[in-house]
């Protein structure tokens, strides 16, 4: 295959060792510094521009795109999207999980464990935002800081004003966070690649910093997760639409709280830590998937005028409750029914003698009309999404 590496870092490691795992594998490679790109909408064919000259073509895409670069880096990887160019993060997954606040709304209406949050904008709200999250001291984050860059702590009510006011004053937006305590200078970072974890680290501050990110001189080492921290890492980044990511949580006396959720993690704290091949396991997933590229469905389903696709919620009173797939009639009423997820299971193209069960939630596509006379009529849950 031939793949490019789009990068504004070529030296850095984690770039060079994504090469060197594409060349180990008979591929291909080339580094592309994202700010040379130029995008040429016209209503033909999609076209990209490097240094000026028509972008040669590639199989396949490694995104690395950095906080400083996000929109324009994102622009760059949906222009690969639209030329049908397998892209490793696709660009609304960079765009969902770099922006912290947007990340954790999409990841709240799933059940994940998240450290309290508050994001304002009135400096007169952010006394009574502090007092939301339990007082201090506080976490104050910057929406887009990577790394650890961004990140304070402040031990008073106080302190967190000062710091909040003084960042919205040079027109920062920030979030207020509650402080973990029993998690303290120590986090999680699971590598999830593909829907799997491939190796995870716990990360630890030194001296008096909080912040146990590597390049804030924390100490890493190999941990072996829990079903429930394994569970909820890949359900993250499966959320946020990424196949590769770095997940990193803080170990609640609850369970896992995800903090943030990185589409561009570094590999070089992982490796050494864990003395796993990241990158090795990079490009394998990349060669299984490139060969068959994703559809984007919701693009596919806008032609279809008058269809659309409906979550439908089995409670305790439904009519479709203990019945087959095939009692339910709705194949009849040109509804068919994508996937039944029950709890952390999702049971894709289920057969015709599969039995509902309270609390499964159907993914259904099919003519609105239909959709919406059955959900009338059986007295169902259910979010209806027009195409």
């Amino acid at each position: 295959m031939k793949i490019a590496i789009l990068s504004r870092e070529p030296g850095s490691y984690s770039t060079k060792r994504l090469k060197a795992a594409c060349f180990a594998r008979g591929h291909k490679v080339k580094v592309l510094d994202t700010k040379y790109f130029s995008i040429l909408v016209t209503d033909g064919e999609p076209v990209l521009y490097y240094k000026n000259r028509l972008l040669e073509k590639f199989d396949a895409v490694i995104p690395r795109i950095g906080a400083s670069i996000t929109s324009f880096g994102t622009s760059i990887v949906r222009q690969f999207e639209k030329l049908k160019v397998f892209c490793l993060n696709s660009s609304n997954g960079i765009m969902d999980s770099r922006d912290k606040l947007r990340a954790i709304q999409i990841l709240s209406k799933h059940k994940i464990g998240l450290p309290p949050t508050v994001f304002i904008s009135q400096k007169e709200s952010i006394m009574s935002a502090i007092d939301s999250v339990g007082g201090a001291p506080v976490v104050i984050k910057l929406l887009e800081g990577t790394q650890g860059m961004g990140v304070i702590l402040a031990e008073t009510n106080k302190t967190a004003e000062s710091i909040v006011q003084a960042m919205q004053s040079t027109k920062q937006h920030v979030l207020i966070q509650h402080f973990v305590k029993e998690s303290k200078g120590k986090d999680i970072r699971a590598f999830v690649v593909g829907g799997k974890v491939v190796a995870a680290m716990r990360r630890s501050a030194q001296g008096n910093e909080f912040r146990s990110n590597v390049h804030m001189g924390g100490l890493v080492e190999p941990v072996k997760l829990t079903k429930e921290f394994e569970r909820t890492a890949i359900k993250a980044a499966q959320i946020l639409g990424l196949k590769v990511a770095g997940v990193d949580m803080l170990e609640g006396k609850d369970g896992p709280l995800v903090m943030e959720v990185n589409s561009s993690p570094g590999l070089q704290g992982i490796e050494q830590a864990t003395k796993c091949d990241v990158a090795g396991e990079i490009i394998k997933f990349l060669e299984d998937q490139a060969s068959f590229p994703e559809i984007d469905i919701r693009q596919r389903l806008t032609l279809d005028q008058g269809y659309g696709v409906a979550e439908i919620s089995v409670r305790h009173d439904s009519e479709l409750l203990n019945k087959t797939i095939k009692e339910t009639q709705l194949k009849k009423q040109t509804v068919l029914i994508l996937s039944v997820i029950r709890g952390d299971e999702s049971i894709p193209i289920p057969p015709s003698d599969y039995t509902i069960q309270e609390g499964d939630s159907l993914l259904c596509y099919g003519k609105l009309s239909a959709l919406k006379s059955y959900v009338k009529k059986h007295n169902t849950t259910v979010r209806i999404r027009s195409m």
